[in-house]
Order: structure tokens, then C-alpha cells, then sequence
């Protein structure tokens, strides 16, 4: 068979395979670039939303609503962003944009779905409020590990569409003016080389970038020589056995580092030299890092405490796995309770290489250990006391007593006082126990009423103790004042800070209780002029059977109980409760009440 022209043999074929690459590459960098800038612009909308969270919440959980909306609207005007805060009930508590009271229940919107179940949610949908395409990301507000809500920002899909046609163009225009200039080339560089070995050599520049959906292909095979045709079958084979190890090691790559990147313990691997080589989020959050600094630095640079980092000096010269639990202090000064295991790294021939450190945060179940302690200590202590002071008088009237009336009456009054402190006890324990459960289980019933009947309620309660140790109590409320209370256990609360207050109060003095708004809140102040409480104590005066001064506590017949229930009373209404208090100038109790 006649040889064609070389020039003739090969052009053609040629010309149509750039440009069919050309095109190929051209659709696959355009659908990179919309991908990529979709992806930045979700990560810019969710940092946006990270920061706007951080404003948002505290009137958010305290069911602020007005302020929560103003709030939006400021934030959204500075940002150039739509924010919409969403209730669990897909209702709308606020928005940058919009009156919330006529905006559609968001139930049912993706984002705010996947936000619902605790993860970051975002989406691109028509937006049936602003009756135009938008972009949006959704974060769920939390409280106590719990989700109440979500914060959704959104951008108009307008702009990054209008940004994505601009680049399209360009990559078009680009496209045509490389398509042309391919042609003019390929039609030089024919003329001098033979197109087998041209497709050779562009098949292996692509095999070594990377890309092995294009295989070598000689076109009339017969026209070319044996040794060139069966080059190429070689390369071909050489590229699908390379592409197949390539593909499975990329996959197992990827599912070591989804599950490396998912787990909340933290975790990181270092070398036999000391060096990091691979650190989880969890981890670099834990030592107050970033993941691409600690890349090959020695632990020294990354790990502040000597306790860790002797920790895993022992582990890389240990064969069997270790296991300790150490003090930890972060970079903001807070303690935590890590427990550590560590195990050596081999490779495929048993040498070693390094070793994994795996850090399990056990601050909480340290501290529930040492809570659950105390309660079984001081809850033994404090009806021990009464138990053995009954069973003690009994005892003496059994020996001796009995035919003395009035050692008699004297010992049944002490076992009857006595019995009346273990009731109180028990008593307090079964309402902390009801509180507890209610805050568990349901929400308690609040309704809009005045301040000043519980607390006026409460006086009338306490006023008799209150004048036989001459204390006068003043109540400052205005008749106005309104909140969304449970009356009878603010009222509750108010009688444990007062009866409190008369204890420690000096005969002759008054006690001031005082409610007034402040702010989108209400305080009730409740000011004696006691003994005070020293500065040490305060931390831990809410606490249950925690006394500031015990022997005192008990002689005045205190339960050690009342301020718990003050505390979860107060939580139960979604506020909180402060002190202040100076030793010989007295203390001052103050309960903040969402308005």
C-alpha cells in the first residue's frame, strides 16, 4: 500500500484530538471554577454567619425577639447580608430583610433542615419572600448542647452567577484563541515529527499530570510500525495499572482522612524524630494551633505542656501502648482533664516510624464524679447529724430520763427540733428532685404577671421570723412592673433568699428587696446587712450542702439546699442569679428574669 505524506497522515487526526482535549478541559475547568467559587462564596456566607451568631444569641435565648430583629437588620445592613433567625418551629423570630410576622413557616427549607439536625446546612433555591434566587447558609443555635433554633445568612445567587458568566467568557474567548493557535502549531509540528510519537509523548505529559481518561491511540495502526504500535499498547498498560494503584490509594487516602477529620476525639501522629506529621481539627483546637503550621515542626513548637509532650517522648520508646490521665491548661487559662493513649506506628516491614497520640477530653465526667461525691458525702453527713443527735436523746430517756418530766419534755423537744431539720432535709431534697425533673422533661407554665405579688407574698411568708429577730423587710417594686414568671416558685425563690438574709442579718436591720427593669430584663435584689461572705466561697455558693461558714449554718438550722433551689428555680425561667457580698457589710442576691 502506497505511503501517504506524513504530513497528510497525521495532521488531520491530530488537529481533531486537540481539539476535542481542548474542549474536554474547557468544560471541566469551567465546571471547576462554579464549583470553587460556589464553595468560597458558602464559605464566606458561613463566616458571616459564625460571627453574626455570636451577636445574636444572647438575645436569641433570652426570647428577645424585638432586639433580635433590630439586631439583624444592623448586621445585615453592614454586611450587605440577609440574615433570618428560625425557631424550631420553622417560625420566623427575626430577619434583616423582612417583617417576620408575615414571612413563611422555614421548616421546610433544605438549609434549615440540615441546621435542625446540628450540622451546617446551605443550598441555592428560589427565595419565595424576596421572589428572586438566592444563596443560603444555616447554623443551629445551641444552648446547653441543645438546638433552639437557626441563623440563616443569604446572598443573591444574582451576583456570583453575573461573576461565573464574566469568567465563562473569558474561558470561552481563551478556549477559541488556544484552539486556533493549536491548530497553527499542529500543523508546524507535523510537518517535522511523526504524530505516533507526538501522541506518545503527549499521552505520557498527561499520564504524569495526572489525568488517565485518555488513552494513546494510533490511528491506522497499519500504517505505522511495529515498534511505535506496540510503544503505545506498553504506555496504555503501563497507564491503567498506574491509574488503578493511583485510584485506590487516592481512595483510601480519602476515607483515612474523612475518618481522621470526623473524630472528636483528638488525635495526632509524630514521627521517630519528634516531629508532627499528621494532626486532626480536634487536636490543633486543643493545643490552640492550625493544622498547616504543625506540619513537620518538632513538639516542642506544638505542644505546650511538658506533661504531653513527656508523654509522648515515653510512647516512642515504649512497645506496649500506654495510657495516662493528666491536668491540662488551654490557651485561655481553662483546666481540662485529658486522658491519653498512645501507640507505636509501624510500616509494612514492622520498623518503627513514629507514634499516635489519641487525647479523650474527660473534664465533665470528672467533674460529674467529683459532684456525684460530694452529694453522696454531704447528704450523708447532713442527715447523719440529725439521726445520731434523735437517736442519742433517745437513748437517755430509755436509761435515765424517763422519770424526769422535764428532762423529759427537754430531750423530746431537742429530738423533735431534730426531726423537723431531717424533714426540712428531705423536703428540700424532693424539691430540688421536682425541679429538676421539670427542667428535664417540660417547661414550666409561664404567664404574664405583675413582679410585685409574688415578692409581696414572700414577705408575708417570712415576716414572722423576720420580727422576732427585728428585721424589718422593705419592698421597692413599681405595680407596673410585668415578666413572664411562675408565681409560686419565684415566690419560693424570694422566701429562701430572704429567709437566708434573716439568719445572717444583725437584730435591728432591715433587708431590701428591690425589682425594677433593666435593659430588655428584670432584676430582683434581695440586700441584707449580714455577716457578708468572704470572696473564696462565692464561686461555689449555689452548690448543694455548700456552707460558707458550717458550724454557723447548722446552728441556725439551715438545710444547705435553699440557694440550689434559688439557682434552679431561676434556670427554670431561663435566667440566672448573681451575689455579691462583702464580709461585715453583708450580701446582696440579685436574679436577672428575661423580660
Amino acid at each position: 500500500m502506497q505511503k501517504k505524506r506524513l504530513l497528510w497522515q497525521l495532521y488531520p487526526s491530530q488537529l481533531l484530538i486537540t481539539l476535542v482535549a481542548l474542549l474536554a478541559v474547557t468544560l471541566y475547568v469551567s465546571d471547576t471554577l462554579r464549583d470553587f467559587y460556589i464553595a468560597q462564596t458558602v464559605k464566606d456566607l458561613e463566616s458571616r454567619v459564625q460571627m453574626a451568631a455570636e451577636q445574636i444569641k444572647t438575645p436569641f435565648f433570652n426570647l428577645q425577639y424585638d432586639e433580635l430583629n433590630n439586631l439583624c437588620r444592623e448586621i445585615g445592613k453592614k454586611s450587605s447580608t440577609r440574615f433570618t433567625v428560625i425557631l424550631n418551629s420553622g417560625e420566623i423570630a427575626g430577619d434583616s430583610d423582612k417583617d417576620p410576622a408575615k414571612m413563611a413557616n422555614h421548616s421546610d427549607r433544605p438549609e434549615v433542615k440540615a441546621a435542625f439536625t446540628g450540622r451546617t446546612g446551605s443550598a441555592i433555591h428560589f427565595s419565595q419572600t424576596l421572589q428572586k434566587k438566592m444563596m443560603y447558609v444555616a447554623i443551629p443555635l445551641k444552648r446547653f448542647g441543645k438546638t433552639e433554633g437557626v441563623l440563616r445568612a443569604s446572598i443573591s445567587a444574582a451576583l456570583f452567577d453575573t461573576a461565573l458568566k464574566s469568567i465563562y467568557l473569558k474561558i470561552t474567548a481563551g478556549s477559541l484563541i488556544v484552539a486556533i493557535l493549536t491548530a497553527l502549531v499542529t500543523w508546524t509540528v507535523a510537518r517535522r515529527i511523526s504524530r505516533p510519537m507526538e501522541e506518545i509523548k503527549r499521552g505520557v505529559e498527561r499520564f504524569a499530570g495526572g489525568d488517565f481518561r485518555h488513552k494513546l491511540v494510533i490511528t491506522n495502526p497499519e500504517s505505522v510500525s511495529l515498534e511505535v504500535a506496540r510503544l503505545a499498547e506498553t504506555i496504555n498498560h503501563m497507564s491503567d495499572q498506574l491509574n488503578d494503584r493511583i485510584q485506590t490509594v487516592t481512595r483510601q487516602h480519602h476515607q483515612l482522612e474523612a475518618v481522621f477529620a470526623g473524630m472528636v476525639e483528638s488525635v495526632f501522629a509524630v514521627d521517630s524524630h519528634e516531629k508532627v506529621i499528621r494532626m486532626n481539627q480536634a487536636a490543633a483546637d486543643l493545643l490552640g494551633t492550625e493544622q498547616e503550621y504543625v506540619h513537620g515542626r518538632n513538639i516542642l513548637e506544638v505542644i505546650n505542656n511538658p506533661d504531653l509532650r513527656e508523654f509522648v517522648k515515653r510512647t516512642l520508646v515504649n512497645s506496649d501502648p500506654l495510657e495516662e490521665e493528666f491536668i491540662f491548661r488551654t490557651d485561655n487559662n481553662t483546666q481540662r482533664s485529658l486522658q491519653a493513649h498512645g501507640v507505636l506506628l509501624r510500616d509494612e516491614r514492622r520498623q518503627e516510624i513514629g507514634a499516635l497520640i489519641v487525647l479523650n477530653d474527660v473534664t465533665r465526667m470528672r467533674r460529674l464524679e467529683e459532684v456525684r461525691q460530694d452529694f453522696v458525702a454531704n447528704v450523708s453527713h447532713e442527715l447523719k447529724t440529725p439521726i445520731t443527735s434523735i437517736k442519742g436523746y433517745i437513748e437517755t430517756l430509755l436509761d435515765q430520763a424517763v422519770d424526769n418530766p422535764d428532762d423529759t419534755r427537754r430531750f423530746l423537744g431537742i429530738v423533735m427540733k431534730q426531726a423537723d431539720r431531717l424533714n426540712a432535709i428531705v423536703e428540700d431534697l424532693l424539691m430540688l428532685s421536682r425541679l429538676e425533673k421539670e427542667d428535664r422533661e417540660y417547661e414550666i407554665s409561664l404567664t404574664k404577671s405583675k413582679i410585685r405579688d409574688p415578692l409581696h407574698a414572700a414577705i408575708d411568708a417570712c415576716k414572722a421570723e423576720a420580727e422576732a429577730n427585728d428585721i424589718k423587710i422593705n419592698l421597692k417594686c413599681s405595680d407596673t412592673l410585668t415578666g413572664e414568671i411562675n408565681p409560686r416558685l419565684l415566690e419560693q425563690a424570694v422566701i429562701n433568699l430572704v429567709v437566708n438574709g434573716v439568719k445572717y442579718s444583725r437584730k435591728g436591720s432591715e433587708i431590701l428587696i428591690n425589682a425594677e427593669q433593666k435593659g430588655n430584663g428584670i432584676e430582683i435584689r434581695v440586700q441584707d446587712r449580714g455577716c457578708g461572705i468572704t470572696a473564696e466561697h462565692l464561686p461555689r455558693l449555689f452548690e448543694r450542702f455548700y456552707r460558707s461558714d458550717k458550724a454557723r449554718s447548722r446552728q441556725l438550722g439551715g438545710t444547705g439546699l435553699g440557694l440550689a433551689i434559688v439557682k434552679h428555680i431561676v434556670q427554670l425561667h431561663h435566667g440566672d442569679v448573681t451575689v455579691e457580698s462583702t464580709p461585715g457589710q453583708g450580701s446582696t442576691f440579685t436574679i436577672h428574669l428575661p423580660s
